[in-house]
């Protein structure tokens, strides 16, 4: 982004308005390679600035994964109860542009989100046409027919009110009542419609993937919802990964299997 003005940079990831970047500054908070500043106003590089002497937090654009716990909503509004932003860091949800979630997870589903304050990192990751692979993991009401998982790949079932077909999904039957399900769209509550049109209601889901993506460790907190709920690290800084973009944007094309999500509330 080039050299832009301090207190616009501060303000811009969260740390304080621009009014305030007058007191950091003041306080001997801000350090351009190490040497402290003396006006909010000058303009710098942003790679070069220290707060508290830590490096600006992805200056270039933030993209994390998170661990969604079940029990909260995928909005910004604050009428639908606890939301995923309660959950990130507290100078997040003041980026501008604004932190948003690629895609979401209703309510009753937990596991992996990526969030992003990169607009254009969305709208390809949710694109129809990205086909990107999510993998959930279902637990069942009843026993799984094993004739499901060709039923599901064939690619023409048909879900209420749609006037066009699922594309092919894969289905892993995992146990009698589990199954882990692979799709590319991103239809409202997919995964859940898929299996109640079959005769099946999901009581519990959980997203394990998203393209290359996984929960790994996250999966096995072992801790209390809102440790479990945390954003567990930063999965590329475009500011030292400047080809991650590239390569985020083109996840479709490396991804493997005939299946997984793109955008819907599942």
């Amino acid at each position: 982004q080039g050299m832009r003005r301090l207190d616009q940079l501060l303000s811009s990831l969260g740390y304080c308005s621009r009014r305030e970047a007058m007191a950091f500054v003041k306080e001997g908070r801000v350090k351009l390679d190490g040497v402290v500043l003396k006006r909010s106003d000058q303009r710098v590089d942003s790679a070069l600035i220290t707060v508290d002497d830590l490096p600006l937090e992805a200056p270039e654009g933030l993209l994390a994964m998170l661990h969604k716990p079940v029990g909260y909503a995928c909005t910004h509004s604050e009428d639908e109860g606890p939301n995923i932003y309660e959950l990130l860091p507290s100078h997040w949800p003041d980026r501008n542009p604004v932190v948003t979630s690629v895609g979401r997870l209703d309510k009753d589903t937990s596991g992996l989100l990526l969030v992003t304050d990169i607009g254009d990192l969305v709208h390809r990751f949710t694109s129809p046409k990205a086909e990107v692979e999510k993998v959930y993991l279902a637990e069942l009401d009843r026993e799984l027919d094993p004739q499901l998982v060709e039923i599901f790949a064939k690619g023409d079932l048909m879900l209420r009110g749609e006037e066009k077909p699922c594309l092919p999904a894969r289905l892993e039957i995992v146990s009698p009542k589990t199954a882990r399900l692979t799709i590319t769209e991103g239809r409202y509550h997919q995964v859940r419609r898929m299996f109640a049109s079959q005769g099946w209601h999901v009581e519990k889901l959980h997203r394990e993937r998203f393209g290359p993506h996984e929960l790994g460790d996250l999966a096995e907190t072992g801790q209390p919802r809102e440790q479990a709920g945390r954003v567990a690290d930063l999965l590329h800084d475009l500011a030292h990964h400047p080809e991650a973009l590239q390569q985020l944007a083109d996840l479709h094309r490396v991804t493997t299997g005939a299946a997984g999500d793109a955008a819907g509330d599942l």
